[in-house]
């Protein structure tokens, strides 16, 4: 009896055994789904505003096939050290034009240039001495460390009238040199494109103006997360809550232009946003070139 049972025991177990390996044959496999790539260069920049505080404004366009986007374009905030790009291509002209030179020495005291330009002593990084510098040097340290006490001799010797020409002549009817300049990201963009395709200057200043801005010391937003191999030639600016940072892309698969703007009451957050912004629509563009 016991060894009937026994044997019945086995019977049952190895069938249970057989069917339940049918069954698992029979499964379909499953197979995991990769994220769907991103098709549009607006589900590009969406992706990245996801959770987003704060005020954006964005404009976006590819040099090689002319898409673009946009957000927020025409807002006015205030510009920062973007005004220095005004400056810079406006001293470019200037020495194109013969009416400065490059080696030309600028010098003042920093309590000349602090009570030119309304420095107050609390908000003056420097209150005593002398600057001294060449134009170039000058041009050199207003663009790739921000400098702005080399912008003041640049802008003293040109005057603000030279710079609110160069506006005007270029259509940069949303940007304003005031006590306060100020710019949208539709006139950054327009500025780079100019630039770019050497309206601003002729072939030889457009490329020292570029070789200018890829030599750009303060990388962490536009550049942050794209790749070293990829020159980008880009101006930042911050003031109070205000961060920004616009230029140009220089990549293996279509050159693009990038402005953002961005007012937050938590700047840093303002700038890590910006490093997803670019990197995600470096992205797209390495996808869809």
């Amino acid at each position: 009896m016991k060894r009937f049972l026994l044997l019945l025991l086995i019977i049952i177990y190895g069938g249970f055994s057989v069917y339940t390996l049918y069954q698992q044959r029979r499964r379909p496999a499953v197979t995991i789904l990769s994220a769907s790539p991103i098709k549009s260069l607006r589900a590009a920049a969406e992706k990245a505003l996801e959770g987003v505080e704060g005020t954006y404004g964005i404009a976006v366009k590819s040099l090689k096939t002319g898409e673009a986007y946009f957000l927020n374009e025409h807002q006015s905030l205030e510009a920062g050290s973007l005004y220095k790009l005004w400056v810079l291509a406006a001293v470019t002209q200037k020495i194109e034009a013969g009416e400065l030179k490059e080696d030309e020495s600028l010098s003042q005291s920093v309590r000349h240039l602090n009570t030119a330009f309304g420095i107050s002593p609390e908000a003056a990084e420097l209150t005593d001495g002398q600057v001294t510098l060449t134009v170039a040097q000058a041009l050199t340290q207003m663009i790739t460390i921000s400098h702005n006490y080399a912008t003041y001799l640049l802008v003293e010797k040109i005057g603000n009238p030279s710079i609110r020409d160069f506006l005007k002549a270029n259509d940069l009817t949303e940007s304003f040199l005031e006590d306060s300049p100020r710019t949208t990201p539709a006139d950054l963009a327009l500025f780079f494109e100019k630039l770019y395709k050497g309206q601003l200057s002729s072939p030889e200043g457009t490329r020292q103006m570029l070789d200018l801005l890829k030599k750009q010391t303060l990388n962490d937003k536009l550049s942050k997360y794209l790749p070293d191999k990829i020159d980008v030639a880009h101006k930042t600016g911050e003031i109070d809550y205000l961060t920004h940072d616009a230029g140009l892309v220089f990549s293996g698969r279509g050159d693009y232009i990038i402005a953002v703007m961005s007012e937050s009451d938590f700047p840093p957050g303002a700038e890590e946003r910006i490093a997803l912004i670019s990197k995600s629509i470096y992205d797209y563009f390495q996808a869809n070139p």
